[in-house]
């Protein structure tokens, strides 16, 4: 008899990336969702919530792949209680909100593996606007160097851990392939796109207005602006876990900008 995995996060980055790789495996794929959405042929959807434990029902689960969906994490140890005996959880390094999801599954989840990716090449969605807009991108920090990692890749090293013996207690912490700055994050997008687009360095001050204006936390658009600020000093390490768990080396942060390039099509 297959596996019966539920995916929380189904209609995210990872999480969407998640479910067609169950299936080619023959997993029974349930997804978590809010309301009914659109997803591929074959995914169970159920409704829940995780602000609501009651929701949850993973009756007949062998396996759940979480991504928490807040800062708040008040209802963690009443969610994960509600949870199959094996869990993958979607963490973060550094990060204390995803350290006390951490702690709560730890304490009550038989077996469990933590999932701590680097940066997620996702994240250059952020100058999607600008992108759309015209050939620059104003941004701080162009030296930055980051281990950017396409969300395929998170998803193989989750489906490995869900459905594969020899994870549980584990803490994963990997990287795309290379430390690239993010003006040849710049210089790769535009060059998925068929466009010479520009990285022009924009002050940190000015930078810091942008993110308010967007909707950042102050803390969180600081700690942002630091985290950048270290890395031109302090590239991101590159590591080969992603090979090594999954058998195969990990995509590189050009594959993203062609494989999402519509992203920035508008």
């Amino acid at each position: 008899m297959s596996k019966t995995v539920l995916v929380t996060g189904a209609t995210g980055n990872v999480g969407g990336a998640l479910l067609p790789l169950l299936l080619a495996e023959g997993v029974r794929v349930r997804a978590l969702v809010r309301k009914p959405a659109s997803l591929p042929d074959g995914v169970e959807q159920v409704i829940g919530d995780l602000t609501d434990p009651a929701s949850i029902d993973t009756t007949g689960v062998d396996a759940v792949f979480l991504v928490w969906p807040s800062f708040d994490t008040t209802l963690a140890p009443d969610v994960v209680s509600r949870l199959a005996k094996r869990v993958v959880y979607l963490s973060a390094d550094g990060v204390p909100f995803h350290a006390e999801v951490e702690r709560a599954i730890e304490a009550a989840v038989p077996e469990w593996t933590f999932l701590r990716p680097s940066g997620f090449a996702a994240n250059a969605r952020i100058w999607t606007d600008q992108i759309l807009a015209g050939d620059v991108v104003r941004w701080p920090f162009a030296e930055a160097r980051r281990s950017l990692i396409h969300e395929h890749d998170i998803a193989a090293v989750a489906a490995r851990a869900l459905l594969d013996d020899g994870h549980a207690g584990q803490v994963y912490s990997f990287t795309g392939p290379e430390s690239i700055t993010q003006a040849e994050q710049v210089r790769l997008i535009g060059e998925a796109l068929g466009r010479p687009l520009r990285f022009e360095e924009l002050p940190v001050d000015a930078a810091r207005e942008k993110l308010l204006a967007s909707g950042w936390d102050p803390a969180f658009a600081d700690g942002a602006l630091e985290a950048w600020a270290e890395m031109v000093t302090n590239p991101e390490p590159v590591n080969q876990e992603v090979e090594r768990i999954t058998g195969k080396a990990p995509l590189s942060f050009r594959q993203w900008a062609i494989d999402r390039a519509d992203a920035f099509r508008g």
